[in-house]
């Protein structure tokens, strides 16, 4: 008896053959993967088929229980559960986080300073004596100070304690080599059109006079002299409207404004460059090109030059009172603007 087994699939016309008889060869066709299908298996004994059809059915999807799910009116209600106390706690929280905050940008703040004197004088010692000197100077607010302290430096130097009880080491260093230095680099700021920082640059003024002052040799001293063969145009005019005008306040305010970048020292900008320029007394300009405002540096540099000019002709007399009173004057701004 001979029976076999008939896989009916309705998206393909195959028909799968199976016997018992181990002498038959089973034939393997592929087929597509079966869902929602019906399976139809067919016997025929004596030649008579019946066939069963059965349908398997599944569903696809699914989805999960609400436990654990809460709706904002649950959750409202929730909140409106909370009592004064659990606020309060937060509050005090929140408070304790703020203050452990401020403390930590404290303590950053207090490591940055410390790193930087480190580096600063680390990198101090590297430099000759001179540059030392200039920069104890610039952090040196009082007058009296820095006149001790060049006057300690040109003894030789040594170990000295400051106001706050801590020792310094003071390098020895020539009071020539000091200004040298210092007006090193308040050219090199006043050359440029925009002046970076007018507070250091009012220190290293005063640092220089003070040493130039210090090494005894007065305004007719050669180590003083720049070797300037044409006074600058821009501090020229201002020195000769200060003259033409009576000392007093009016003055003193003409002064403070320039050296604060104002008026004729305010700075020029890159739009001001197509200018018509203007020499001395409103002539045409020697150079052709637009002077630099008037700069603290090269405007006493300027007063200086005038006033050795006059005490080498021996006429000293109303003009040269005015432009040492000019001259005090603009170290006292000077001072005011540098700390």
């Amino acid at each position: 008896m001979l029976q076999t087994l008939h896989l009916f699939s309705p998206f393909s016309p195959y028909l799968v053959p199976t016997s018992n008889n181990p002498t038959l060869s089973t034939h393997f066709l592929p087929t597509p993967s079966l869902s929602n299908s019906t399976l139809a298996i067919s016997t025929q004994p004596n030649k008579k088929q019946k066939t069963w059809n059965i349908s398997v059915s599944y569903e696809v999807g699914g989805g999960y229980d609400d436990i654990g799910v809460k709706t904002k009116q649950q959750r409202r209600e929730e909140d409106e559960k909370w009592d004064d106390a659990q606020y309060e706690a937060i509050l005090k929280g929140g408070e304790q986080v703020t203050s452990v905050l401020e403390e930590m940008i404290t303590l950053r703040k207090s490591l940055l300073e410390v790193i930087k004197q480190t580096v600063l004088s680390h990198l101090t010692k590297k430099c000759p004596p001179h540059v030392q000197v200039v920069g104890l100077l610039c952090r040196t607010p009082q007058k009296e100070s820095r006149h001790e302290l060049l006057r300690r430096v040109a003894a030789g130097g040594g170990v000295f304690g400051n106001e706050k009880g801590a020792k310094v080491q003071l390098p020895a260093a020539n009071l020539n080599d000091i200004a040298n230095q210092a007006d090193d680099l308040l050219e090199t700021m006043e050359s440029r059109p925009i002046v970076p920082d007018r507070k250091l640059l009012a220190r290293l003024v005063l640092i220089r006079e003070e040493a130039r002052n210090m090494m005894g040799g007065g305004i007719l001293d050669e180590r003083n002299d720049r070797g300037l063969n044409t006074l600058p145009e821009a501090e020229v005019n201002f020195l000769t409207k200060l003259v033409a005008l009576k000392p007093g306040d009016a003055v003193q305010k003409m002064i403070k404004n320039v050296m604060q970048g104002k008026d004729e020292g305010a700075d020029h900008s890159s739009s001001d460059e197509d200018d018509v320029v203007s020499g001395i007394a409103g002539r045409a300009s020697v150079t052709g090109r637009k002077p630099l405002p008037v700069r603290p540096g090269m405007f006493l540099e300027t007063v200086s030059k005038v006033l050795g000019g006059i005490y080498a002709e021996n006429g000293s007399g109303i003009t040269a009172q005015h432009l040492e009173w000019v001259h005090q004057k603009t170290l006292q701004v000077l001072q005011e603007i540098a700390f």
